[in-house]
């Protein structure tokens, strides 16, 4: 497994505004696409989620708890939409792309996803970022990165 480099682009917040962008485009890449392609995209999208939520729940949620105020029922906020849009990305990938609710399920991902998204950008974000330094958001990014590759690398293996 290769070692994350370290550079001024390794902040965990900005690395996970940049994953929300990603799942924001693999969710028009799904709705857009069909047959295989979406079947493959719709794969693409679900590893992300599932890595991203992964790394959060792993690195960025504790710290969360610890440095924000408020910061048990924030994190707790988040979880509860975590456990929302994994049941139904579970649901989703047990049917599959071609079931007859896939689109109007994706709908409902996509709006779970993306309020809890909004929620961390607006709510944890920020008063993580006030509340932690450049060095320990880097430190955090770079282990975001390599919990992100580990999973990556688990996934392939099982494919």
């Amino acid at each position: 497994m290769a070692t994350p480099q370290t550079s001024d682009d390794d902040d965990v917040i900005d690395l996970l505004l940049a994953q929300h962008a990603r799942i924001r485009d693999l969710f028009d890449e799904v709705e857009q696409a069909s047959g295989t392609r979406r079947a493959e995209t719709f794969a693409r999208l679900a590893q992300l989620l599932a890595v991203h939520e992964s790394a959060e729940e792993e690195i960025v949620h504790p710290h969360a708890r610890a440095a924000i105020d408020g910061g048990d029922g924030i994190v707790d906020d988040r979880l509860a939409e975590e456990a929302e849009a994994k049941r139904l990305l579970a649901e989703m990938d047990k049917n599959g792309p071609d079931a007859a609710d896939f689109m109007e399920r994706l709908t409902l991902l996509r709006d779970a996803v993306t309020a809890h998204a909004r929620s961390e950008e607006r709510y944890e974000f920020p008063q993580l970022r006030a509340r932690t330094t450049e060095d320990e958001r880097r430190k955090f990014g770079l282990a975001v990165q390599a919990s992100e590759e580990s999973a990556r690398h688990l996934a392939d293996s099982d494919e």
